[in-house]
């Protein structure tokens, strides 16, 4: 059954790495960095910070917490545990595959950058779609985010879905553990 669905998950990546062009190289590449984005994290920051206050010390934690979690889960622990060559780095599909930029390291299971960006938008739209419903749009960028590293050569579709789970359920571990934390911290200070 593994064999089966890494055959499928190998021609998927091989279909969708198909879609290039040189126009589109190096502006997929620029948008699978951080820096592009940089003004987007701005905007967010600047929500959570009209949305809690002086109180969004708790958001900005769980923030950061997501981004530990979801990035030393799928580089620290999965990519040495699974040790799955990234498609760029397969013997087997040399001259295939379409890479353009770096390779990265050896093992791509699971995709650190599917990861952080789904955790970031999984913990802002908990955090801030109840005041800005358009917040949840971000799995929209996470997905096209994700998406890059398999125009790139990177990762297989299977990275990225995996990487996905792995950031939600480290936005969702994060969120509710710093929001629990933040109430019984506001408890104690009326409380007194």
């Amino acid at each position: 059954m593994l064999e089966k669905i890494s055959h499928w998950d190998r021609q998927l990546f091989i279909f969708l790495n198909s879609f290039h062009s040189d126009f589109m190289d190096p502006i997929m590449f620029q948008l699978t960095q951080t820096l592009p984005w940089v003004p987007l994290y701005i905007l967010l920051s600047y929500l959570i910070w009209k949305t809690y206050g002086i109180n969004s010390w708790w958001v900005f934690v769980a923030v950061g917490l997501t981004i530990l979690l979801a990035d030393k889960t799928t580089s620290a622990i999965m990519k040495p545990y699974f040790e799955r060559l990234r498609p760029c780095h397969d013997p087997a599909l040399e001259g295939v595959v379409h890479n353009f930029g770096r390779c990265g390291g050896m093992y791509g299971f699971a995709s650190s950058h599917a990861a952080n960006s789904f955790g970031i938008a999984t913990i802002m739209s908990l955090a801030l779609s109840h005041r800005y419903f358009t917040v949840r749009w971000l799995f929209i960028w996470a997905i096209f985010f994700s998406y890059t590293r398999i125009y790139l050569g990177v990762h297989y579709p299977g990275d990225v879905i995996m990487g996905g789970l792995v950031g939600i359920l480290s936005g969702l571990i994060a969120f509710y553990s710093l929001k629990t934390l933040d109430q019984k911290v506001n408890k104690n200070k009326n409380g007194k």
